[in-house]
Protein backbone atom coordinates (compact mmCIF):
# COMPACT_ATOMS: atom_id res chain seq x y z
CA UNK A 1 0.00 0.00 0.00
CA UNK A 2 1.16 3.60 -0.91
CA UNK A 3 1.26 5.87 2.30
CA UNK A 4 2.76 9.94 2.15
CA UNK A 5 5.34 10.80 4.57
CA UNK A 6 8.11 13.63 5.54
CA UNK A 7 11.28 11.43 6.59
CA UNK A 8 14.79 12.88 7.52
CA UNK A 9 17.68 11.14 5.62
CA UNK A 10 20.16 9.91 7.89
CA UNK A 11 22.43 7.24 5.83
CA UNK A 12 23.00 5.30 3.62
CA UNK A 13 24.99 2.25 1.52
CA UNK A 14 26.09 1.61 -1.55
CA UNK A 15 23.81 -1.32 -2.86
CA UNK A 16 25.27 -3.79 -6.45
CA UNK A 17 25.67 -1.59 -9.05
CA UNK A 18 23.47 1.33 -9.25
CA UNK A 19 21.51 1.10 -5.71
CA UNK A 20 21.29 2.37 -2.16
CA UNK A 21 19.80 1.14 1.30
CA UNK A 22 18.90 3.80 3.07
CA UNK A 23 17.91 4.76 6.70
CA UNK A 24 15.44 7.38 6.87
CA UNK A 25 13.38 9.26 10.48
CA UNK A 26 9.89 9.35 8.62
CA UNK A 27 6.86 11.16 10.43
CA UNK A 28 4.18 8.40 9.67
CA UNK A 29 6.49 5.10 10.63
CA UNK A 30 9.70 6.29 12.63
CA UNK A 31 13.08 4.61 11.73
CA UNK A 32 13.08 2.95 8.48
CA UNK A 33 15.15 1.11 5.85
CA UNK A 34 14.14 1.49 1.96
CA UNK A 35 16.10 0.13 -0.91
CA UNK A 36 16.20 2.89 -3.83
CA UNK A 37 17.24 1.64 -7.56
CA UNK A 38 19.23 3.51 -10.04
CA UNK A 39 20.55 6.03 -7.69
CA UNK A 40 24.20 5.86 -8.62
CA UNK A 41 23.94 5.05 -12.40
CA UNK A 42 25.58 6.97 -14.66
CA UNK A 43 22.67 7.17 -17.06
CA UNK A 44 20.40 8.81 -14.38
CA UNK A 45 18.72 12.19 -15.72
CA UNK A 46 18.34 13.50 -11.66
CA UNK A 47 21.22 13.84 -9.38
CA UNK A 48 18.83 11.87 -7.03
CA UNK A 49 21.80 10.63 -4.47
CA UNK A 50 22.13 14.21 -2.97
CA UNK A 51 18.69 13.94 -1.67
CA UNK A 52 19.79 11.10 0.71
CA UNK A 53 22.55 13.62 2.22
CA UNK A 54 22.07 13.81 6.16
CA UNK A 55 19.39 15.52 7.55
CA UNK A 56 17.97 16.22 3.91
CA UNK A 57 13.96 16.85 4.74
CA UNK A 58 12.19 14.85 2.28
CA UNK A 59 8.69 14.31 1.27
CA UNK A 60 7.87 10.46 0.42
CA UNK A 61 5.06 8.62 -0.71
CA UNK A 62 6.58 5.16 0.01
CA UNK A 63 5.50 1.28 -0.29
CA UNK A 64 4.47 -0.73 3.20
CA UNK A 65 3.56 -3.77 3.43
CA UNK A 66 3.54 -6.35 6.97
CA UNK A 67 5.47 -5.50 10.08
CA UNK A 68 7.79 -8.66 8.57
CA UNK A 69 9.13 -6.57 6.08
CA UNK A 70 12.47 -4.83 7.17
CA UNK A 71 13.06 -3.26 3.53
CA UNK A 72 10.77 -1.26 1.86
CA UNK A 73 10.40 0.84 -1.43
CA UNK A 74 10.18 4.46 -1.99
CA UNK A 75 7.82 5.21 -5.09
CA UNK A 76 8.18 9.59 -5.30
CA UNK A 77 10.53 11.55 -3.43
CA UNK A 78 11.48 15.05 -3.46
CA UNK A 79 12.99 17.54 -0.93
CA UNK A 80 10.61 19.95 0.61
CA UNK A 81 12.91 22.39 2.00
CA UNK A 82 16.06 22.67 0.53
CA UNK A 83 19.15 23.67 2.01
CA UNK A 84 20.46 27.21 2.28
CA UNK A 85 23.72 26.54 4.27
CA UNK A 86 24.01 23.58 6.01
CA UNK A 87 26.13 21.84 2.71
CA UNK A 88 28.69 24.58 2.60
CA UNK A 89 29.55 25.46 6.03
CA UNK A 90 32.53 23.58 7.46
CA UNK A 91 31.16 24.33 11.18
CA UNK A 92 27.48 23.44 10.25
CA UNK A 93 28.08 20.38 7.79
CA UNK A 94 30.14 18.68 10.78
CA UNK A 95 27.75 19.24 13.30
CA UNK A 96 25.54 17.64 11.19
CA UNK A 97 27.27 14.41 10.93
CA UNK A 98 27.79 14.41 14.38
CA UNK A 99 23.76 14.66 14.99
CA UNK A 100 22.85 12.40 12.28
CA UNK A 101 25.31 10.17 13.65
CA UNK A 102 23.33 9.99 16.98
CA UNK A 103 19.86 9.79 15.76
CA UNK A 104 21.09 6.55 13.58
CA UNK A 105 22.31 5.30 16.96
CA UNK A 106 19.62 6.29 19.24
CA UNK A 107 16.52 6.24 17.08
CA UNK A 108 14.84 2.70 17.35
CA UNK A 109 11.11 3.05 17.18
CA UNK A 110 9.59 1.82 13.88
CA UNK A 111 6.52 3.33 14.75
CA UNK A 112 5.48 7.13 14.22
CA UNK A 113 6.04 9.57 16.87
CA UNK A 114 5.19 13.29 15.51
CA UNK A 115 6.59 15.68 18.62
CA UNK A 116 9.67 13.84 18.16
CA UNK A 117 9.85 14.00 14.71
CA UNK A 118 8.93 17.63 14.48
CA UNK A 119 11.38 18.65 17.04
CA UNK A 120 14.38 17.12 14.68
CA UNK A 121 12.80 18.76 11.99
CA UNK A 122 12.84 22.41 13.54
CA UNK A 123 16.26 21.68 14.89
CA UNK A 124 17.53 20.62 11.34
CA UNK A 125 16.20 23.67 9.86
CA UNK A 126 17.62 26.36 12.72
CA UNK A 127 20.82 25.19 12.08
CA UNK A 128 20.49 25.55 8.39
CA UNK A 129 19.01 28.96 8.78
CA UNK A 130 21.31 30.10 11.59
CA UNK A 131 23.33 33.42 11.06
CA UNK A 132 25.23 33.06 14.16
CA UNK A 133 25.03 31.88 17.77
CA UNK A 134 25.08 27.63 17.08
CA UNK A 135 27.96 27.00 18.39
CA UNK A 136 26.54 25.20 21.60
CA UNK A 137 23.44 23.63 19.09
CA UNK A 138 24.48 20.09 19.36
CA UNK A 139 24.96 20.62 23.20
CA UNK A 140 21.33 21.79 23.55
CA UNK A 141 20.00 18.96 21.01
CA UNK A 142 21.69 16.65 23.19
CA UNK A 143 19.89 18.31 25.87
CA UNK A 144 16.09 18.45 24.47
CA UNK A 145 16.49 14.79 22.15
CA UNK A 146 17.26 12.91 25.73
CA UNK A 147 13.83 14.18 27.06
CA UNK A 148 12.03 12.33 23.76
CA UNK A 149 14.19 9.59 24.22
CA UNK A 150 12.87 9.11 27.92
CA UNK A 151 15.68 10.21 29.96
CA UNK A 152 15.55 13.86 30.20
CA UNK A 153 16.82 15.84 33.32
CA UNK A 154 14.74 18.76 34.86
CA UNK A 155 18.17 20.72 35.96
CA UNK A 156 21.65 20.48 35.98
CA UNK A 157 22.00 19.25 39.69
CA UNK A 158 19.91 15.88 38.57
CA UNK A 159 22.41 15.31 36.05
CA UNK A 160 25.53 15.75 37.56
CA UNK A 161 23.72 13.40 40.33
CA UNK A 162 23.05 10.84 37.97
CA UNK A 163 26.90 10.88 36.21
CA UNK A 164 28.64 10.97 39.99
CA UNK A 165 26.25 7.99 40.96
CA UNK A 166 28.04 6.14 37.62
CA UNK A 167 31.74 7.33 38.79
CA UNK A 168 32.08 9.61 35.65
CA UNK A 169 35.78 10.99 36.61
CA UNK A 170 34.81 15.14 35.50
CA UNK A 171 33.51 17.41 38.12
CA UNK A 172 32.44 20.34 36.58
CA UNK A 173 33.36 23.73 38.08
CA UNK A 174 31.08 26.39 38.69
CA UNK A 175 31.38 28.43 35.44
CA UNK A 176 30.92 24.66 33.51
CA UNK A 177 27.41 23.88 36.16
CA UNK A 178 26.29 27.19 34.82
CA UNK A 179 26.58 27.54 31.25
CA UNK A 180 24.69 24.06 31.21
CA UNK A 181 22.23 24.77 33.34
CA UNK A 182 21.37 27.69 30.85
CA UNK A 183 21.85 25.77 27.50
CA UNK A 184 18.87 23.23 29.31
CA UNK A 185 16.98 26.14 30.47
CA UNK A 186 16.87 27.84 27.09
CA UNK A 187 15.98 27.06 23.50
CA UNK A 188 18.77 27.26 20.37
CA UNK A 189 20.41 30.67 20.01
CA UNK A 190 20.24 31.53 23.46
CA UNK A 191 23.87 32.52 24.35
CA UNK A 192 26.47 31.40 26.61
CA UNK A 193 29.95 31.75 26.78
CA UNK A 194 31.99 28.78 26.62
CA UNK A 195 35.70 28.04 25.79
CA UNK A 196 36.17 25.33 23.70
CA UNK A 197 37.95 23.31 26.84
CA UNK A 198 34.78 23.78 28.38
CA UNK A 199 32.41 22.66 25.66
CA UNK A 200 34.47 19.77 24.98
CA UNK A 201 33.79 18.95 28.60
CA UNK A 202 30.14 19.15 28.67
CA UNK A 203 29.92 17.40 25.41
CA UNK A 204 31.77 14.59 26.60
CA UNK A 205 29.55 14.32 29.67
CA UNK A 206 26.28 14.51 27.78
CA UNK A 207 27.25 11.69 25.86
CA UNK A 208 28.32 9.60 28.81
CA UNK A 209 25.02 10.18 29.89
CA UNK A 210 23.99 9.27 26.86
CA UNK A 211 25.71 6.12 27.29
CA UNK A 212 23.76 5.06 30.85
CA UNK A 213 20.42 4.86 29.10
CA UNK A 214 21.61 3.68 25.61
CA UNK A 215 24.27 0.72 26.39
CA UNK A 216 24.44 0.52 22.25
CA UNK A 217 25.24 3.67 21.63
CA UNK A 218 29.15 2.74 21.13
CA UNK A 219 31.87 5.32 19.85
CA UNK A 220 30.92 8.31 17.92
CA UNK A 221 33.14 8.27 15.00
CA UNK A 222 32.22 11.85 14.20
CA UNK A 223 32.98 13.37 17.54
CA UNK A 224 37.21 13.66 16.81
CA UNK A 225 36.33 15.48 13.42
CA UNK A 226 33.87 17.72 16.06
CA UNK A 227 36.37 18.50 18.51
CA UNK A 228 38.90 20.03 15.72
CA UNK A 229 36.19 22.25 14.50
CA UNK A 230 34.81 23.33 17.57
CA UNK A 231 35.56 26.90 18.40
Amino acid sequence: MLHKTKGIALSYIRYRESSIITKVYTESFGIQTYIVNGVRSSKSKTNKIALFQPLTLLDMVVYHKSKEDTIHRISELKCYNPFQTLPYDMYKSSLAMFITEILGKTLKEEEANEPLFQFIEESVLYLDEANGRFENFHIQFLLQLAAYLGFGVESTADLEGELKENHYPHIADAKEHYATEQLLMNGYGFEVALDRSRRIDILEKLLFFYKIHMDTLGEIRSLEVLKEVLR
